[in-house]
């Protein structure tokens, strides 16, 4: 099985080009920025970062260049592709992307206000006019938008009961 699931936020806009041809679609590319905590007592508690390359194709790739932008937390689920290429200098380089079947908005309305700063409300767009949902469906399952986060908040995760 090939499944991941990450919350982060970005770390810039997603860049977006266009496949040429008949049918042209979306491809937008963006990186999140993923806390990767560690055992308390290790690194004195600090957090260290892993930035996860992420692509997202077609109908996805549309809304994440709609509506995402730096330093928005967003919720994406999807699966590793690997690949490779040789660079203009003859070295063979090794890729890693995420390749997005799924994303929305990790954080609330109003919390997408403070998000990196930007002062946008965000969480509106949680579907497009159409009734389309940021890729696919609803990762929350039967609770939809922010009744899944009802009661939480973020920077409470120490009291989860999980590491």
């Amino acid at each position: 099985m090939n499944k991941v699931i990450l919350m982060g936020r970005l770390t810039r806009d997603p860049e977006v080009r266009y496949s040429q041809g008949e049918n042209s679609m979306a491809i937008a590319r963006y990186t999140l920025a993923v806390d990767r905590r560690n055992r308390r007592g290790q690194n004195n508690g600090e957090q260290n970062v892993d930035f996860i390359n992420c692509v997202a194709f077609q109908r996805a790739g549309e809304f994440a260049e709609k509506y995402f932008r730096q330093g928005m937390r967003v919720l994406i689920a999807g699966r590793i592709q690997t690949g490779s290429y040789t660079n203009k200098d003859g070295q063979k380089v090794h890729t890693t992307d995420i390749v997005v079947e799924e994303q929305e908005f990790a954080d609330s309305k109003n919390a997408g206000n403070n998000a990196g700063g930007n002062n946008q409300n965000y969480g509106a767009a949680n579907q497009d006019p159409n009734g389309y949902n940021a890729g696919g469906a609803n990762m929350a399952g039967e609770y939809g938008g922010d009744e899944f986060m009802d009661g939480f908040q973020y920077g409470d995760e120490d009291g989860l009961p999980f590491n």
